[in-house]
């Protein structure tokens, strides 16, 4: 990604928060050892951690429930405008509440937004004819989520963002792992952290990868190693990186507290 490509930050606090981003994927949220796994790190790290949320599975159950039928393009959810109101019910929603409340149960000072609360996050259209309303981070504005932070609270964010154009109130469907990416680059954090349902990253043999380059991530992606939701943390990885990321990391559970568990994304 081009330095013109980059989401730009929407205020001073980047490099000042010192934040650790966790992006859960949707089957990683319903893993019952989950919150106490959260509670573990915000223990380590008081007022640091900041929780980036997917949910494609309850997009398609609702989507499925309503009569429709999910559609991909590319392993690229297509959002019509009305899928948008499932999207959000599903996100915003279901996924957020119910990992703020599994969180708050363990005392956590979690609290919920979704990139549309005050715009703080904002996407572009990818191919609006193609994918409709799916979009690409442009622009994060950190303030809410810094505010969250210095009063001790933990974010717990939604990716559906709100429209790059200022003036339409229209919703984005917005990858997570491009979301997460693109808030751990605007906050300067730490550590970005992929949860997957896998220890780490694997080769062609299945033998975990201690660390990965982004000449390494392009090849296990090229040659299919990699695919489905592995390639799209490894892409987002390596913009975080490359934006700035002190650290991105993929494993499971257990990596998320064992600092050199899973698979580093390096800068080569």
């Amino acid at each position: 990604m081009s330095s013109a490509d980059q989401p730009e930050s929407g205020a001073s606090a980047a490099g000042q928060t010192q934040a650790i981003v966790v992006k859960l994927g949707g089957r990683t949220q319903a893993d019952p050892a989950l919150p106490s796994a959260i509670a573990a790190l915000f223990a380590q790290w008081p007022g640091r951690v900041v929780i980036v949320h997917g949910g494609g599975d309850q997009i398609s159950v609702l989507q499925q429930q309503r009569g429709d039928t999910p559609r991909f393009v590319g392993g690229r959810r297509v959002t019509t405008e009305s899928d948008l109101d499932v999207v959000r019910m599903a996100l915003s929603g279901l996924a957020n509440k119910q990992l703020v409340s599994a969180f708050v149960a363990l005392a956590l000072p979690a609290v919920g937004v979704s990139g549309e609360d005050a715009g703080f996050l904002r996407a572009a259209p990818i191919d609006q004819a193609t994918f409709g309303f799916a979009g690409t981070p442009v622009s994060v504005d950190v303030r809410l989520i810094a505010l969250l932070l210095k009063q001790g609270y933990l974010p717990v964010l939604s990716p559906v963002a709100a429209h790059e154009d200022r003036t339409r109130a229209q919703a984005m469907n917005v990858n997570g792992d491009d979301a997460a990416a693109a808030i751990a680059a605007a906050l300067g954090a730490e550590e970005l952290f992929f949860m997957a349902d896998v220890p780490a990253v694997k080769d062609s043999t299945g033998t975990s990868i201690a660390s990965v380059s982004p000449q390494q991530a392009a090849a296990l992606i090229s040659s299919g190693v990699a695919a489905g939701g592995m390639a799209a943390k490894l892409e987002a990885g390596m913009r975080a990186i490359a934006q700035g990321v002190g650290r991105v990391r993929i494993g499971d559970l257990h990596a998320l507290t064992a600092p050199e568990a899973g698979t580093a994304v390096v800068a080569e």
